[in-house]
Parts: C-alpha cells; structure tokens; sequence
C-alpha cells in the first residue's frame, strides 16, 4: 500500500462443472496462499462458484441454493482476512437470474455486480439463462446479508484514496461500449474483469490486445481472471488465459491451460499521476452520482515488491525492439533537422566534434538529414578545436569520423584565444575553476557562431536531455545553438544510438572510430589530461548518467516523490550501488534540476522524441524560481531514517 503499491492477483481455479463444494475448496485454497503472499485483491473467473458450462443447469434450483450456500462458507473462511476478493455467481433475483460478481471482505460482502451484457451468438448461449444487469436495482438480500446489487457500484478505500474498484464481467469487456469506460470516468483505478473466454485459433492475441488496450485507454489496472481447464466440457475449450495490465502495460500473465495465481504489484498513484496529466481524460459529478460506492480499508503497510523496474527505462530490453526504436529516433532527429535546414533555406550546417558521444551522434544525424535533403555532406561543417584538456584519442576520433562521413573538417586551436581573454579579464591561468572551464566552451560556441555566419549556416546543439537535466552545460556555450538535435536524448540512449549506427549503417572503418567513441569515458575535456589520458570524468562529477535518466523518467513522467525513486532504484540496482551512493546521486540529482530550470527555460528548439522532454514549450512548464525545499525536506527525512551523517 505504501507509495501507491498494492499487491494484486487474478486467480484460475480447479473446477468441476456443478460441484460448488469442490470448487469453493479450490477457491480457498487459493485464497490461503494469496494470504501468504500479502496479496490485496484477488478476483477469481465468471461464475467459478458453480463452473460458467452449467448449461441448463443453471434454471435447476438445487445448483442455485447450493451456490448460496457454498458462499456463505467461503464468507466463513475469510473472516479475520482484509484481502478484497472477487468470484463469480449465478444469482436469482425477482425471478430472474443474472451472472454475478460478489465482492467479499473479511465475512461480509461488499457488493454484487450483474454483468450488463449477455452474449448469445457462436458458442454462448447465456442469453437462454440470465438476464443483463443495470443500474436500476439498488439492494439484494444475500446469504443472510443486505447488500448492494447494481452494475454500477464503485469500491473505494478509506485508506488510499486513489484506489477505487470497479468490475466488468466477461463479454462486457468486448463490446463497443464497455461498462469499464465509464467505471473509470466515475473514477475507478482498477478494473476487475472476472471471465471466461474459450479458446479458438487466434483469439488468444486479439484478448492479450483489448486487455492492454483497455488498460491503456482507460489508464487503469485491468486485472483479467479467465476460466481454466476445468470448464473444458463438450464443444469448448478454456485455458485460463490470466493477465493483469497497467495502462496499457503487462505486468503479468499466467501460461495457459494452468490452472494458479498470477500476481503482480500495481501503482495506483502513478495512474492517478496520469490522469491528472491527461486533460482529456474528463471525469465529473454526472458520471459519478449514478454509482453507489461501497467504502472498505486496508492497512497501510509497506508491500513487499514483486515488480521489477528497467534500470534503463528509456530503452528497451528486447533487442530487436531496442533495434526498432533507435531507427525511429534516429530518423525523427534527421526529419526534424531536415525541416529546419529547408526552412531556413540553409544549405551549410557547422558542429563542434569533440569525439564524445553527443558530437558524434549529432554528426550521424546530420549526415543523415542532407542526405534526405539531397545535400552534399562536404557542406556540414564540422569544427575541432582542441584546447587544454584535448586528448589525442577524442581529437583522432573527431578527425577521422568527419572524413569518413564526408563532412569538411575545420581545426582550430584555441588555447591562444582562450589566453587573451584570460588576459583581459585578469584571470590566473593557474586557477582551474569554472572560469578556467567555462571560457573554453564559450569560446567554442562564439567560433561555431561566426563560422555559420561566414556560410550563411546554423550551428547545431549537441548537448543531450540527460545534461539539461542536471544543468550540466555551460550557459550560453554549449546551451545554445540554432537547432538541438539531441535536446529530447538522455545519455544513455544517446550510447545506443551510436552503438545501433556502428552495428546496422556504418561501413567498417565507421563502425572501428565509432565503437571507440563508445569505449571513451564521457567528459568535457576542460581540464588538462594526466599522462595523456582524460582527467575529468563527468561521472564521477555529478554521478552515474544510469542513475540520473532512472530518476529522471520516474520524476517526470509518472511525479513520483523522492522516496518513492529510491524505494525503486534501492531495488532496481541492488548488488550495483549501495543505498548510501543512491541517496548521495538522488540527492544531487533534485538539486541540480531545480536550480537549473533557467537553463532550460531558454533552450534552442529540437525534436521530441519520447514521453519525457524538457522543452519551455512543450513538456516543462516550470518556473526557473521554483522551490525545491519540499523535495530537499523529503530527502532530508530519508537521510535520517538512513543514518547518513550531514
């Protein structure tokens, strides 16, 4: 519960088609083992009490009574249990019958939802057998207890308010208008979905796809129970196909024709986060007022954690995904670069190339752009200018990745000019602070300037979102350009870029400089090198860029708070870094970005290239004055339950 998290599970019963004792024992037993595993909400498939094949059976009254009857043992068995558990029944009501979700909690139920709509086409004929519910019944008696009967009926946590459950039953998830549209208008986080769906050719993906799509849509948690094995009689076969989702995203899913738990950890704050986001996702008091809600509790303790979380969240895992996106991002950057080069009618481009990994990347994608532009690549400009902290082995890069591309090489040194200015403004050469250093970048960006002029080009920005992030760049040096192509790139995706250039596009020659580049520690090379190697590691700086753009990602695109990211990253890197090292960075991390909006807040346009980016004018909107005393409180806090010294 803490931080948003609740563990949640969806559950595939042994069943035998009509024994209602057997299939509670079932039930239970799985119930206990949840229990064991601190699970939260457990929602079991359709009609699970009696066996959804009943057929005919289902007009029988004995199979009705006993159905009622074996409820009221499982109310039994979960005395003394918060756990909010959801299973399937048919239910008589004035004469009728309706296919039912009954909501339990420690002995009492908490509510009955009807399904609404009733399939009976193909291989379902419920129609033959139930009646669809509405939201015009308000109360029932059952198993001895007066409780809420009605579609429309919202669960809600007196303990975390952003926890509100609601429920759709089967084929109610498949038609044009499903009921879940407007349980979460009315505010529902988590859609439970108790069903049974068969197996024919090819369904399997298309229900793995609404599933995730409802999710998505609905930026919600859709926790998918489906009738097993058991349920196989006659004509149909059902495989227990369980799927638990969260906006759009598979947290987990059981392997069909098993029969278990799937569990998972869901967030519902980071989908009210969302939500709250999403200025389309309109709710209101119209939607809500045609509910009844039903409050119930849970204690507010500390979930165990069963998720996992990227420790690269900008990338994907998977290979061939990770191949895809990196040419789709690539593309997006020389498409964007293509526009303004066309509109501006420039035909020359200028860069700086240090032989690091933005620059190079940078020229990538320049090339790539006057190639669509059907521009000669002779006409970028790319420009090294070496200074006091210039290794051999990024200058070599630099050199030879321009000639290979075909762009026309510029070097000038600057330590000269570098020295006059010392010289004016009456600095110690001997002094190595950030004069010593931001002198350099901002000589470089004047030489990048005027070399555009001179060709009637634009200069091209090369810092990536990672260093925006942290205000690692020189104000009105490297921070200024006319066009950004890396703006929207955080560091660690700026390295597989490369490395997707090297191994998909590059010949071999390329590929050898590039891989190098990607074997250099990052750097600004402003400091003089020791022994001919690179002495100021940016890293060890300002910390690990893996940890900055997992902060990052979490901070902006979902709000978590301070703890909560450590909460994740403790987790996420265990046996990488100790938790000492992560508060240290995290620390370091909020600091620099509240103190570094201004930055930000007048950066050259770039293309965006993914959920989070930092641009003034379209995904930041952040006062360069904000306060960060609440988010610097919240650490503070965490330093001391951590026992680290001031």
């Amino acid at each position: 519960m803490k931080d948003g998290f609740i563990k949640v599970a969806v559950a595939t019963p042994e069943v035998r088609v009509a024994d209602c004792q057997y299939n509670v024992e079932q039930i239970v037993a799985l119930i206990k083992e949840a229990e064991e595993k601190k699970v939260k909400i457990l929602v079991f498939p359709e009609l699970c009490i009696t066996g959804y094949t009943c057929g005919d059976l289902f007009l029988q009254e004995l199979l009705l009574e006993q159905a009622e009857e074996q409820v009221e043992y499982l109310l039994e068995q979960t005395k003394g249990m918060e756990m909010v558990i959801a299973v399937g029944a048919p239910i008589s009501y004035k004469q009728k019958l309706y296919n039912c979700a009954i909501w339990i909690q420690n002995g009492e139920i908490l509510g009955i939802v009807p399904k609404k709509n009733i399939p009976n086409y193909n291989e379902f004929y419920e129609g033959r057998y139930f009646v669809a519910g509405n939201d015009s019944i308000k109360e029932t008696t059952y198993c001895n207890q007066r409780v809420i009967f009605n579609s429309n009926l919202l669960l809600c946590c007196e303990t975390m308010k952003e926890l509100i459950i609601a429920s759709e039953i089967c084929e109610d998830l498949w038609v044009p208008m499903p009921p879940s549209i407007n349980h979460a208008l009315a505010g529902a986080t988590v859609i439970a979905n108790l069903s049974a769906s068969d197996e024919v050719t090819a369904k399997e993906g298309y229900r793995r796809n609404l599933v995730n799509g409802q999710a998505g849509r609905l930026c919600c948690a859709y926790l998918y129970a489906s009738a097993g094995e058991g349920e196989s009689t006659s004509d149909v076969v059902y495989s227990g196909d369980n799927i638990i989702s969260e906006n759009g995203t598979e947290l987990a899913r059981s392997k069909r024709f098993t029969t278990g738990l799937t569990i998972a950890d869901i967030d519902v704050k980071k989908l009210s986060a969302e939500r709250r986001k999403m200025m389309t996702f309109v709710t209101g008091e119209g939607i809500e007022n045609s509910y009844q809600k039903k409050m119930f509790s849970l204690t507010m303790e500390e979930t165990n954690l069963c998720r996992t979380f990227a420790k690269a969240p900008f990338i994907p895992s998977n290979e061939k995904e990770r191949e895809q996106r990196c040419e789709e991002i690539f593309m997006i950057q020389a498409q964007g670069l293509k526009k303004r080069l066309s509109h501006t009618h420039c035909e020359y481009a200028v860069v700086g190339i240090s032989g690091g990994l933005d620059s190079t990347l940078a020229l990538l994608v320049m090339a790539k752009a006057f190639d669509l532009l059907g521009l000669k690549r002779e006409q970028i400009i790319s420009v090294t200018m070496p200074c006091y902290g210039t290794t051999d082995r990024t200058y070599q890069n630099a050199i030879q990745l321009t000639k290979q591309l075909g762009a026309t090489l510029k070097e000038i040194r600057i330590n000269k000019a570098v020295e006059q200015h010392f010289k004016d403004i009456g600095h110690d050469p001997n002094n190595h602070n950030v004069v010593y250093e931001n002198s350099q970048a901002r000589e470089r960006t004047q030489i990048l300037m005027d070399i555009a002029n001179a060709y009637n080009g634009m200069v091209i920005g090369t810092g990536d979102m990672s260093e925006l992030a942290l205000g690692w760049a020189t104000y009105n040096g490297d921070h200024m350009s006319m066009y950004g192509v890396n703006c929207s790139i955080p560091k660690t995706l700026v390295r597989h870029l490369v490395q997707y250039y090297a191994d998909m596009v590059a010949d071999d020659m390329t590929k050898k400089i590039l891989l190098d580049v990607l074997d250099t520690p990052v750097s600004p090379e402003l400091l003089p090198p020791v022994d001919g190697k690179i002495s100021q590691k940016t890293e060890d700086l300002v910390g690990p860029y893996e940890l900055h753009d997992f902060f990052l990602y979490y901070m902006l695109r979902f709000g978590y708070p301070p703890k909560k990211i450590f909460r994740i990253a403790v987790k996420t890197f265990e046996g990488e870094y100790e938790k000492e090292v992560i508060y240290r960075w995290l620390r370091t991390f909020h600091w620099r970005f509240f103190s570094q909006q201004f930055k930000r807040n007048c950066l050259p346009d770039g293309p965006k290239v993914g959920t989070v980016a930092l641009s003034p004018r379209g995904d930041l909107r952040m006062p360069s004055d904000a306060s960060s005393a609440i988010w610097i409180k919240q650490m503070e806090e965490l330093r001391e339950e951590l026992g680290i010294e001031a």
